[in-house]
């Protein structure tokens, strides 16, 4: 089921199923700003990753001596959450485990995530408790995809992103199919050391992704005023993608507080690299933030 939440500056429609955002509207201009699934290039529009970001070797992991399978980024985009807020301009979703997650990941949880409006801003935060006697180990992270360009009578080349502050900006190496990470950074300077120019050559390898970028990126164009800009606050990666080889009219902004498996390896989910850690009644929220301006 969809719900929609708005106010003088947008109007945002988001899917109980993955608690997974499906439009955002600028009223100002009437322009659609997420990328609306179409299957030539990607059927998703904005999963949110839970409780793992990128992929698995073979989709295993082991655990206390015991091997599991999960998908990729995730089961909780597959599942149906519960909504328990709503007003005219905010939402809660909410998941906890359930028979079919406790087979491929052995824990009790509460993962709330909340979308809310402010002003020309949306804002999703995520929130998620250990209900365990034990540790629990989890990523999070956000996958939304934006139309690229915003509008008629542009190219995906007229765009590009600008980071707000200069930092020493590394891109991880992935393995050759781009799926898994190799084990190593690079330094990757930036333009002015702040600007990435779109082109689809650059996101033919699936992706790029970053770390130790700074936590705010706006996505402009040379040819309009208008600017969608994403802050992400603690996140230890960046991702940036398209379906690779391909002039598909969308990019994927994508803040992981995670990493895919490394090459060759199977991971241990105690010891995989970024994962969260919360003891026994902890908890743990983090947020995404999107901001239109026309």
């Amino acid at each position: 089921m969809n719900y929609c939440i708005e106010n003088e500056f947008l109007k945002v429609v988001i899917s109980d199923k993955g608690a997974e955002l499906q439009s955002i509207v600028g009223k100002k201009t009437a322009t659609e700003y997420l990328w609306q699934g179409d299957e030539k290039y990607w059927a998703g529009r904005a999963p949110i990753m839970f409780p793992i970001c990128g992929r698995l070797i073979d989709g295993k992991y082991t655990y206390e001596g015991k091997e599991y399978e999960m998908v990729l980024h995730g089961f909780a985009r597959f599942q149906t959450f519960d909504v328990i807020a709503k007003t005219e301009d905010a939402i809660t979703f909410e998941l906890r485990d359930n028979e079919e997650t406790r087979a491929c990941y052995p824990f009790s949880f509460l993962f709330r995530v909340t979308f809310s409006l402010e002003g020309a801003t949306l804002k999703n935060t995520f929130y998620v408790e250990n209900e365990n006697e034990k540790d629990l180990p989890f990523s999070v992270g956000g996958h939304p995809g934006f139309n690229v360009p915003f509008g008629e009578g542009e190219s995906f080349d007229d765009y590009y992103l600008e980071f707000a502050c200069a930092k020493s900006t590394s891109i991880i190496h992935t393995s050759d199919n781009g799926f898994f990470y190799a084990g190593y950074d690079d330094p990757y300077p930036l333009e002015d050391g702040k600007i990435i120019r779109l082109s689809h050559e650059l996101l033919n390898n699936h992706g790029m992704f970053f770390t130790g970028m700074c936590n705010r990126v706006s996505l402009k164009s040379t040819k309009n005023e208008k600017v969608l800009t994403v802050h992400f606050e603690d996140m230890t990666h960046l991702g940036l993608w398209h379906k690779p080889e391909s002039d598909a009219p969308y990019v994927c902004i994508e803040p992981w507080h995670g990493i895919p498996a490394t090459d060759g390896k199977v991971d241990d989910l105690a010891t995989k690299n970024e994962m969260i850690h919360l003891a026994k009644g902890e908890s743990f929220s983090n947020y995404l933030d999107i901001t239109i301006t026309e």
